[in-house]
């Protein structure tokens, strides 16, 4: 069963930019603030994860060091800041790819883990905020992802059945989420992700943003 693309969803680190190095960077400069040693596979362990919940991970884990969550959530928070206004590049294909789907008058959402204030950052720094109809973050829902909660939002907000939505995503936690809502996903896992054959509950893998157009069903 082909359904007609309506709405297109994007997740925002490691779909619109590429963020997840430099969340990479302010992790493990804001852990080692705190005595935390934490490697770049330690940082992939909580991919798609709020950052809430990443830290609370990682606080069962050293309750000592990391006593003062928000703190160490504050800190990170401000290097990324910093850094996705010093080094923030859109993902290859982004504009086009949005301009695509504009062009077809298919609404596009955002649905992320990520904090407004990132949200804001990110949107500003690439000048894209205008393309979004909808911009939902699962900071203040009951849930994140893989629960379905901040993509079901989402289409609800756009006034689309979830089924004739699509979903870009390149973390395991994002499609699992976007699957729950029984949408169309097509994930863009990081090189370092390429062979995982957990990306295979996808409906389509892609390398560039660019492919999306042949998943897009216009009629």
């Amino acid at each position: 069963m082909h359904h007609l693309t309506r709405a297109v969803i994007f997740d925002m680190d490691g779909v619109i930019i590429d963020s997840e190095p430099l969340w990479r960077k302010a992790m493990i400069k804001g852990f080692s603030e705190y005595d935390v040693a934490f490697t770049e596979d330690d940082c992939r362990k909580t991919t798609g994860m709020r950052l809430n919940e990443v830290i609370h991970y990682w606080h069962k884990l050293f309750p000592d060091k990391l006593r003062d969550k928000d703190a160490v959530k504050n800190s990170i928070i401000n290097d990324l800041i910093i850094l996705i206004n010093q080094e923030g590049k859109a993902m290859s294909g982004l504009l086009e790819i949005l301009n695509y789907i504009k062009q077809n008058n298919i609404k596009i959402g955002l649905s992320t883990s990520s904090d407004h204030i990132l949200i804001e950052t990110i949107l500003s720094k690439l000048e894209i905020i205008h393309f979004f109809d909808e911009i939902i973050s699962a900071q203040h829902l009951k849930y994140g992802k893989p629960h379905p909660e901040v993509y079901l939002v989402c289409a609800e907000k756009l006034n689309i059945h979830p089924m004739d939505c699509m979903v870009i995503e390149d973390s395991i936690n994002g499609i699992v989420s976007a699957k729950a809502a029984q949408m169309n996903v097509i994930a863009i896992p990081d090189r370092e992700q390429i062979n995982n054959v957990k990306f295979n509950i996808a409906d389509g893998i892609i390398s560039h943003l660019s492919e999306l157009k042949d998943f897009i069903i216009l009629n």
